[in-house]
């Protein structure tokens, strides 16, 4: 199981116990469908949805775990929509358009599963009455919409090569009065570089980057196998290409790894870091390497930037060369609908390009 996934499954079996024995089921008859970070979003969500329900006096229950079903069964299309207006009120304002209905789709996921599919010892459902049934939950963020959100917020074509090469040099100009930000940097800029590099010259996403391990790379072929979004099989990793420009920065720093973080011999993982008061590195984090980026991105002029974003930045300069499908193998899309995005981004590059001359 990939790191990221080892750490959901801990925490979703830490969680699940102050659950109500029917959520408990649900989650057991998901478990071989859907991935533990999957899961444990469903927990989350009904965490919040059970402290809720406490709070509005809609269960007498002291704590999750003793709700009882025959509460669910008595919710009124009233109080879902009182629960959709708390989400999006200031209460709990974190909350975007795009995660209130996935919190609603979670809710009417465990409510199908308990009105449709489980059954009590006599063969009746174990949810009488089904209210998210009723709900409608529309569609948030349509191919076009999401592009739309991001032009203008991803590096265009030599801004590419432009923030590998300000990384590996120009950083250090903006923060020379900074002692302890240009200690940091001589320690890590080897590895920084090869991070960022690696994500725009592959479209990796973050937790891809994250659970790579030296065994995972083939430089001859340029080659890195990774534990794709969405699949299930533990065993099986998928090969995706890198551009040669990832080359010289991957085989740069795989030159420094041992000596620059000392790992244990038993540190598998491709990306280290020291930890405060620690002599030996271990795997970065997902939020180590959302940080560096973030950092270097906001001297450059971009603060708008992240792994995300770079990630969107590689794949738009692949699809203006390639074509949708293979686009979609490189970012490991479930479907070409997600892919999409990178069409309507490429509309505007594509006007232009029609009336470009060649010299």
């Amino acid at each position: 199981m990939n790191v990221i996934k080892l750490k959901d499954r801990q925490e979703l079996d830490k969680r699940v116990p102050a659950m109500p024995w029917y959520v408990e089921q649900f989650i057991n008859y998901k478990l071989p469908d859907l991935s533990p970070s999957s899961l444990l979003e469903y927990v989350r969500d009904y965490e919040t949805f059970f402290s809720w329900l406490m709070a509005e006096g809609l269960t007498e229950a002291a704590a999750w775990r003793d709700i009882p079903i025959e509460v669910l069964e008595k919710l009124r299309m009233e109080n879902i929509n009182t629960y959709r207006m708390y989400l999006s009120s200031k209460k709990d304002g974190a909350n975007t358009r795009t995660t209130i209905s996935r919190k609603l789709s979670s809710l009417r996921s465990l409510f199908h599963y308990l009105s449709q599919i489980a059954e009590d010892e006599d063969y009746y459902p174990l949810l009488k009455r089904n209210v998210m049934a009723k709900v409608e939950i529309k569609r948030t963020h349509k191919p076009k919409d999401t592009a739309a959100k991001l032009e203008g917020k991803l590096l265009q074509e030599k801004e590419i090569l432009e923030f590998i090469g300000y990384i590996q040099s120009g950083y250090p100009q903006d923060v020379c009065n900074n002692k302890q930000a240009l200690y940091s940097y001589e320690l890590n800029k080897v590895r920084d570089v090869c991070i960022v590099s690696l994500v725009l010259n592959t479209g990796l996403r973050v937790s891809e980057v994250v659970n790579l391990s030296i065994d995972d790379l083939d430089l001859k072929k340029k080659l890195v196998y990774v534990f794709r979004k969405g699949k299930n099989d533990e065993t099986f990793k998928t090969p995706v290409y890198f551009r040669q420009e990832a080359v010289e920065s991957l085989t740069a720093y795989l030159e420094i790894r041992s000596l620059r973080y000392a790992p244990d011999k038993k540190e598998k993982a491709l990306f280290l870091a020291v930890a405060n008061g620690s002599k030996e590195g271990k795997r970065m984090t997902k939020r180590a390497i959302q940080e560096m980026v973030i950092k270097y991105a906001k001297y450059f002029g971009k603060p708008y930037l992240s792994v995300h974003k770079l990630r969107h930045s590689f794949a738009t300069d692949y699809y203006l060369r390639n074509d949708i499908y293979k686009t979609q193998e490189q970012l490991g899309h479930a479907s070409p609908e997600t892919t999409q995005i990178y069409a309507h981004l490429t509309d505007k590059t594509m006007a232009e390009a029609i009336d470009r001359r060649e010299p």
